[in-house]
Formats: C-alpha cells, structure tokens, sequence
C-alpha cells in the first residue's frame, strides 16, 4: 500500500506518527511552512498549530518536499515525483490548499482528508472552532475521498465526538485526533473494501478560516456566547480579545456566575 502524505499541523504530526507506529508504508511527505501564503490574505499567515514534519521525513529517511503557492511552488509542481511513486492513496490531513483532480487521480483510492466534523456540517474553515463557538454539543470527524468543491467529497467514514461544557479548543482537538487515529487506521489497512458514500452537496454550508482578528469580543453578546467565543480560541490558538484603554487584552479563560 503506497501511500503519499500533505500535511502540516500538530493532527497532521499525530496521525502520521500513527501511521508509522501501525507500519502503514509512506513512501512521500509534503508540507507548508509555518508562515505560508494562501489566496485570502495579501500577507503571509501564521499555522498556530504548526507542526515540523520534515524532521519525522528525516528521522525515517521519507522523501520531504514544500509547498507554498505564491511562491510558486504548488503540489502539481510535484506531479511527476508522484506519479513515480504511483500511490495507491494521497492522505491530505491537515492541509491549506485545494489538491488538483490531475493529482487526486494518480492515486489507485484518490486522495483522502478527515475534516473535523460530521459532515456535511460545517465544511470549511476551522470547524471545531466554529462548532463551540455557536453552542454544539456534539460534533465529529470524517473521512472522505476528496472531490472539486471544498469538503464535499464522498464520505469513507464518520465518528462521533462530545463536546462537554467546560471543553476549550484544545480538550475537543485532542478528541478529534484520537478517534481520526483509529478511523484512518482501519480504512486504510481495509482500502480494497471501502465504500465511498456520496454526500447531499445541497445541505453543505462552508464556514470561512478565522484570522487572530476575528476574536474579538462583542460585550453585546450573551453570557453562553461570550463564554463559548473565549474557549472555542484559547490555547494554542490566539486567544480571544477586547481592549480595555486603548490596550489589547487576550482572554483565556471565562465562567458564568449567577448572582
């Protein structure tokens, strides 16, 4: 099983390493820099959630390359690298750019991604983020065979998450990461049995990538909106914010008291 991996945050380092500790062969890795350009900002922007995959490539002696789209280098720059290895999956897990059809179509099983929801339910940006922002109490991870549109693919797999009362960002990713480990696990060992469910694009509602400046507070809001606003954003994303004097100040952590 041949398998070619993208990938560049703390999800992608953890099923990768899951991937390797399970003797799954990855036979090529590609990443983005930390500070990377993407089509909806003019200026580089940061991954909060950064993670070093060339080190792990280093470590196991796996083919390393980056990619940075205004930089002119993009992954069907790669193309003839991965048709070389003519894989028979691409994992996209933890990833800023859309992969093209001529590279999807390499792979013998396309190009699979696990997006942190159940999807159709919140396609796009940061949707862990957005799910405690507005409230949910439960929320998931999928895994699907990527297609042209954003996170509308046909789903592989899906898994449920809670989302307690006092759960921060953090507490929910880590569930997302354990139950994506074993749903990626068994797939891909059971590849030749999959069966690839088409979804209702019409139901699919995409919500954008949030920037450090969308934490900003309304005080008009109420208490269980402000509450989940600061915990769905603190560590290790930037934290919400208000200024109070003409000063920035980032809140990491709110209760509800009744008086």
């Amino acid at each position: 099983m041949k398998t070619i991996f993208l990938g560049c945050t703390k999800f992608s380092e953890q099923l990768l390493k899951a991937l390797l500790t399970n003797e799954i062969e990855i036979n090529c890795i590609f990443s983005i820099p930390e500070k990377f350009n993407i089509s909806y900002s003019k200026n580089k922007v940061i991954n909060y959630n950064y993670a070093d995959l060339k080190s792990i490539a280093n470590q196991n002696n796996i083919p390393f390359y980056w990619v940075d789209s205004k930089d002119g280098i993009k992954i069907k720059d790669y193309i003839e690298i991965i048709e070389a290895i003519n894989p028979d999956v691409i994992l996209v897990l933890g990833w800023y750019y859309m992969v093209p059809k001529s590279i999807r179509n390499i792979a013998r099983f396309g190009a699979w991604g696990i997006h942190a929801s159940l999807l159709p339910n919140y396609a796009g940006g940061a949707p862990l983020v957005w799910a405690i922002i507005n409230g949910e109490k439960e929320t998931g991870v999928t895994l699907f065979r990527l297609d042209d549109g954003v996170d509308d693919g046909d789903i592989i797999s899906q898994r449920k998450i809670s989302i307690k009362k006092y759960d921060t960002i953090q507490d929910v990713y880590k569930k997302a990461i354990s139950v994506s480990k074993t749903m990626l696990i068994e797939s891909i060992k059971n590849a030749d049995k999959v069966k690839f469910m088409p979804q209702d694009k019409s139901k699919i509602k995409i919500y954008p990538q949030r920037k450090p400046e969308d934490g900003k507070i309304d005080w008009t809001w109420d208490s269980k909106r402000i509450k989940n606003f600061i915990r769905a954003q603190t560590k290790p994303y930037p934290g919400a914010w208000t200024i109070i004097n003409d000063k920035k100040i980032i809140i990491w952590d709110a209760n509800i008291i009744d008086l």
